[in-house]
């Protein structure tokens, strides 16, 4: 049969191509008539690819698989496999030569389905950025000629949290878990994101340069880097080799990997330390607020943290322009080319006892 029910009351298409490829697929709808129609278009389309070497007729699912496959060795593929899935479902059955900019725009997700609580901008944001990528790699392919565009939402500017160094003391003393400790130390030492620092290997530490390989699957740009460690870093991870007995550097005792700090322990610590507002990833901000503070360039800074754009960085410049008046006093006028202001200034005085006098007389 060229269409069927199945047990939902859907319509599914079952034909085969003038080249004996057989298409077998949902139409997405419980009208026998709708699903009828579709076939009818289906069946006629591919005797245009056949007999007319028409270009074939691509769906947004389609799209979204190619997004999929692209992304099979990225680390955050679970994310992007829920966004794929959330699209396919919205908008999936859609052709992409028919795909329109209301079409995306109309279909972003506003809430979270669980909760209800309303997306924040920079979550649609990221829905957004999954969509256009998979409608990207379609055009890439030739399967469409263009593809529809929608604006980001605009993001609020990114919080810079960061405490003093005898705040980050508390903080450490507050931490009742020796691993917590040695982990939150080490974060403030290198300024490595918490993943970078869980996933750490002894292996990948190389003593005698002073650095630590971040692999692509780990760092948050999916390439490689080198993490600077200083001597304080050495001296602590020098300490920690004598008890070694596992290949990864933090663990809990038994030197199986951690996925995640225990958050109920650093909420704890933060309440006994009197500090607010502040997140693990707070304490790669201090650790970078400290390097401007102690005048790092913002472009070494850059390559020690590992972040790809000195914009990324720009963030820190506020904290200290100190370190810039030694290079504003590379640059000095001749003084026989400055005018005499002493004059300027004592030509002002005597212009203003005469306005004062005149005044008296005035009065």
């Amino acid at each position: 049969m060229p269409i069927r029910k199945n047990k939902n009351g859907i319509w599914q298409i079952d034909f085969t191509t003038p080249t004996g490829e057989r298409i077998r697929c949902s139409s997405q709808t419980t009208e026998k008539k709708l699903a009828q129609e579709y076939h009818d278009k289906l069946k006629h389309d591919a005797w245009k690819i056949e007999k007319l070497n028409k270009k074939p007729e691509r769906t947004v699912e389609e799209a979204l698989i190619r997004f999929l496959e692209d992304a099979e060795h990225q680390k955050n593929l679970d994310t992007k496999i829920q966004h794929a899935e959330y699209w396919r479902v919205a908008i999936g059955h859609k052709l992409l030569s028919s795909l329109t900019s209301d079409d995306i725009y109309n279909n972003l997700p506003t809430h979270i389905r669980r909760t209800g609580r309303k997306l924040a901008p920079a979550t649609q944001n990221r829905y957004r950025t999954s969509i256009m990528r998979a409608l990207n790699l379609a055009k890439q392919a030739g399967w469409v000629d263009s593809i529809p565009y929608i604006q980001k939402n605009d993001e609020p500017k990114k919080r810079i949290r960061w405490i003093t160094q005898q705040e980050a003391s508390r903080l450490l003393e507050s931490l009742n878990l020796d691993w917590m400790k040695e982990v939150c130390s080490f974060a403030l030492m290198t300024g490595a994101r918490m993943t970078e620092v869980l996933t750490m290997t002894w292996d990948k530490i190389d003593f005698a340069r002073s650095l630590a390989l971040v692999t692509g699957d780990i760092a948050k740009s999916g390439h490689p880097r080198a993490l600077p460690l200083g001597r304080e870093a050495i001296h602590f991870l020098r300490q920690k080799e004598t008890k070694r007995i596992s290949n990864y550097v933090f663990h809990r005792g038994k030197g199986k990997l951690i996925t995640d700090i225990d958050r109920e322990d650093f909420k704890r610590a933060l309440e006994r330390a009197d500090i607010k507002d502040f997140r693990f990833h707070d304490l790669r901000h201090t650790w970078a607020s400290w390097h401007v503070q102690n005048g790092t360039p913002l472009l070494v800074l850059k390559e020690l943290g590992g972040w790809e754009t000195i914009e990324m960085v720009q963030k820190y410049a506020h904290l200290n322009a100190g370190h810039l008046l030694t290079y504003a006093n590379q640059v000095k006028i001749s003084s026989n080319s400055l005018p005499d202001f002493s004059r300027s200034i004592a030509g002002n005085d005597e212009l203003e006892e005469i306005s004062e006098n005149k005044k008296a007389v005035s009065y």
